[in-house]
């Protein structure tokens, strides 16, 4: 290579240090990023998927149970834990927007928010925890299940093994969700603190760009729990 192309990339380099050595300029370096979340979040989307299907199969096969015991969960708590997740969701997108266009503050602003609207969401998911134990809706060797009553009165026959296994597909999809908020909360905080430090400009925002996908998946992802947990087929 001449030494004059050489000099041209030390330059270039120095004048943009996020670019890797590996890539040829800022363009190539964001799109090599952003496809690499895209596959990551396809893999996301098929694990939860096999989650997704596991519960529609198993509710088709002991619908009375699952009805009866979704009728045990929390609406309220569901949902003001879906209000505080598409406020963030807005958050996210300014938080890009700030940073895309240059301001640092607002930037710092709306992520440290997203931090705490993501910490909100996992709070009133620990009450609903706590509810269930105190229920003893844990499966385990603790578990009991009274049945229900319907509207006249009358005791519905549940299955306690079939309501157990509602509430075990429940703490699976609802943990293994958690465990991504606690780190899509992690992510953001590290974020928020390199924005803090001028890490950001409107040259160079792809972590936070690909954040904010990850963050939208995690959301997207309570959107169908939410209804398909809580709200469909409440009944026997």
């Amino acid at each position: 290579m001449a030494d004059s192309q050489v000099t041209a990339i030390e330059h270039h380099e120095a004048h943009n240090p996020a670019l890797r050595h590996h890539f040829a300029d800022e363009q190539q370096q964001k799109n090599a990023a952003s496809l690499g979340m895209w596959l990551f979040l396809v893999t996301e989307i098929m694990f939860f998927g096999g989650m997704f299907c596991a519960y529609l199969v198993y509710r088709l096969a002991h619908f009375n149970a699952f009805a009866a015991a979704s009728q045990q969960l929390n609406v309220g708590l569901g949902a003001l834990n879906t209000a505080v997740l598409l406020v963030s969701s807005v958050t996210v997108v300014l938080a890009v927007k700030a940073a895309e266009a240059g301001k640092r503050k607002q930037l710092v602003s709306y992520l440290v928010v997203t931090v705490l609207l993501g910490l909100t969401f996992l709070v009133v998911k620990g009450f609903e925890y706590r509810e269930k134990f105190e229920k003893h809706h844990v499966p385990g060797a603790t578990f009991n299940f009274t049945e229900p009553f319907d509207d006249n009165g009358k005791q519905i026959p549940v299955n306690p093994k079939e309501a157990e296994l509602f509430f075990s597909l429940y703490f699976a999809m609802t943990g293994m969700h958690a465990l991504h908020m606690i780190i899509g909360c992690g992510l953001f905080s590290g974020l928020a603190i390199l924005a803090w430090k001028g890490h950001y400009s409107p040259e160079y925002f792809t972590p936070i760009e690909n954040a904010g996908l990850y963050w939208h998946l995690v959301d997207l992802i309570w959107i169908y729990l939410f209804p398909l947990l809580y709200l469909i087929s409440r009944h026997s």
